[in-house]
C-alpha cells in the first residue's frame, strides 16, 4: 500500500524515474573497521555513485548473515559500536551525504532501544527508513505506526518462497521500496543470478507500484546490470564489506569509492 510518507528515497526513485535510470542501493556495516571511520566511509560509498545506503547496525546474532557480514559485525561491535553509538553518530554522518540512508537492524536492539524513542531518534537524526530483518509484516502493527508517524519509511523484505498471500500483505505494509532476496539463504557473494529471480519480481509486481530491489549475491556490474533489467534497483552488501575488510586499511576511502564506481557501471550511468 503507497502512503503519503515523504522521505529522500520516495524522492530518489522519482528522480531515477525521470532520468530513466536504475538504482545502486549499498549496505555498510557502521562502526566497521571503527566508528569513525563510517563517516568517512559513507562519504566514499556516496561520490563512488551510490543512490542509496543501508547503514547495518552490528548484532551478536545475525542469523540472514553469511560470514563477510558477520565478521564486519564482529568487529563493530568488538569496536564499541551499539545502536545507541549510530545514534549519536548518525547527524554528523548525514552532515557528510545527501543521499538516503537506511537504518538496517534486527529487531531485538530496536525493541531494546525502545520503538518509540528509535522511530525519534532515527528521524531526528536524519535516517530515511528502516528495514528490521527478522520483523515479520504480521507482527510489524506497532512498528509501522510508530515509524510512519515519524515519516520514516518502512521497508520490508520478500523472498522466492513467499506465497503470494505472502508478497501482498508484505507490500501492504512497505514504503520507500521493497526488497527482493534473489535466493534463499544467508547474504554473500555469487557467481550467478538466481533463476527465480524474474519470476519473484514478476509476482511481487501484482501487488505494489513500489520500486522493487534486489539483493543478495550480487558482486559485479554484470550482475547488477542483469537485475535491473527487470527492478528498479539492486543491493550489494557482502561484497562491498570484503572490499572494506581488504583494502580499506591499506588504500584508505578513495579504493572503496573506485570499488563503487566499479559496481556503478552495472546501472548504465555514472556518479554524478
Amino acid at each position: 500500500m503507497d502512503t503519503g510518507v515523504t522521505s529522500r528515497i520516495g524522492s530518489k526513485f522519482r528522480e531515477l524515474g525521470e532520468q530513466k535510470a536504475k538504482g545502486l542501493i549499498i549496505y555498510v556495516t557502521a562502526g566497521d573497521p571503527a566508528l569513525e571511520a563510517t563517516g568517512e566511509l559513507l562519504e566514499a560509498i556516496e561520490r563512488g555513485g551510490a543512490d542509496i545506503i543501508e547503514l547495518g547496525v552490528p548484532f551478536s546474532d545475525p542469523l540472514a548473515d553469511g560470514p563477510i557480514i558477520q565478521r564486519a559485525s564482529e568487529r563493530a561491535l568488538q569496536g564499541g559500536t551499539t545502536l545507541r553509538k549510530v545514534m549519536q553518530a548518525l547527524p554528523g554522518w548525514r552532515k557528510r551525504v545527501s543521499v538516503p540512508l537506511v537504518l538496517f537492524s534486527y529487531y531485538n536492539p530496536i525493541l531494546q532501544y525502545g520503538l518509540e524513542n528509535f522511530a525519534r531518534d532515527a528521524s531526528e537524526a536524519g535516517a530515511d527508513g528502516v528495514l528490521a530483518v527478522d520483523l515479520t509484516p504480521e507482527e510489524s502493527e506497532s512498528y509501522v505506526q510508530t515509524l510512519r508517524k515519524w515519516n520514516l519509511d518502512t521497508i520490508f523484505l520478500a523472498s522466492p518462497t513467499s506465497t503470494d498471500e505472502r508478497l501482498e500483505r508484505v507490500a501492504s505494509v512497505s514504503t520507500g521500496f521493497l526488497y527482493l532476496i534473489s535466493r534463499t539463504g544467508v547474504t554473500g557473494e555469487r557467481k550467478e543470478i538466481a533463476a527465480n529471480t524474474r519470476p519473484l519480481i514478476q509476482r511481487t509486481r501484482k501487488f505494489t507500484r513500489l520500486p522493487l530491489a534486489v539483493g543478495f549475491g550480487l558482486s559485479t556490474p554484470q550482475q547488477i546490470h542483469a537485475v535491473e533489467e527487470l527492478a528498479d534497483a539492486a543491493v550489494v552488501g557482502s561484497a562491498v564489506v570484503r572490499a572494506i575488510e581488504e583494502r580499506f586499511s591499506a588504500e584508505g576511502a578513495a579504493a572503496i569509492e573506485k570499488y563503487i564506481r566499479w559496481l556503478k557501471q552495472g546501472t548504465g550511468s555514472s556518479p554524478a
